[in-house]
């Protein structure tokens, strides 16, 4: 990042949330005539770099779209080398994480991951935990629909009992019941590899995010496309719902 880069995404507003779609490991091992896991393995150093700049910028929430609910229906051999690298990378990354006080966390369904995945990343979660820098938050084994359904039967349960009247349920209350409800709602969300779609991730969150998609592959997306993005960001009016001259005046 040349230095008048850095100075014009400091002088402009950036992102208190970006969240990211990590895709394109696999095609990005393929063009290299190398297995999918090589894939994954090389997106683990975008990772590390897209965590060192948020931190650097003044990012506060950074979320990833690390393995979906979905992902499982894939050979099994890769989502063995997935977890395995996993747990590898968050054993290996959580000392330094900790050093920069940043904040490690996740979202998702963790009960149903291996069970030295799941100490892994809540061995990280405890020793980060009070740490005042940005939160790197990695969605695992996470569905926003799945997510969205197990918020409406808290809800249900809680009117249920009587802790809860209909009409006090409001869209505050439901994003509450959220996974996310210590996080504001994404500023940002990128997708990396050239696909145009959300693929199940932070839907509710998302409603008003600015969406920018890039047809670089994870593993190639590192700080100078993220400057590029958060550029583009800056760039952008954010109505609301609002017409411009409201959001000016």
């Amino acid at each position: 990042m040349t230095q008048s880069m850095k100075e014009n995404i400091l002088g402009g507003h950036i992102p208190e949330h970006i969240a990211i779609i990590m895709d394109g490991n696999g095609r990005w091992a393929k063009e290299r005539s190398l297995p999918r896991v090589a894939g994954h393995k090389e997106g683990v150093n975008s990772v590390r770099e897209i965590t060192r700049v948020c931190g650097e910028i003044g990012v506060k929430h950074l979320t990833l779209y690390t393995f979906s609910t979905e992902n499982w229906r894939r050979p099994k051999a890769e989502v063995s080398a997935l977890m395995t690298l996993l747990l590898k990378t968050i054993s290996a990354e959580v000392r330094e994480l900790h050093k920069n006080n940043v904040r490690f966390t996740a979202i998702g369904d963790l009960k149903k991951l291996p069970r030295s995945t799941q100490k892994g990343i809540f061995d990280g979660i405890e020793i980060t935990k009070n740490n005042t820098g940005l939160n790197l938050c990695l969605a695992l084994n996470y569905g926003s629909r799945q997510e969205m359904v197990a918020a409406v039967q808290a809800i249900a349960k809680k009117v249920k009992k009587g802790d809860l009247k209909l009409d006090e349920i409001d869209e505050t209350i439901f994003s509450n019941m959220l996974s996310t409800s210590d996080m504001p709602n994404p500023d940002l969300l990128i997708r990396t590899s050239g696909e145009y779609r959300l693929s199940n991730f932070l839907l509710w969150q998302c409603a008003y995010s600015e969406i920018l998609m890039t047809k670089t592959f994870w593993p190639a997306f590192r700080e100078d496309a993220l400057i590029e993005a958060i550029l583009e960001y800056q760039s952008r009016e954010r109505r609301f719902g609002k017409v411009s001259e409201q959001v000016n005046n």
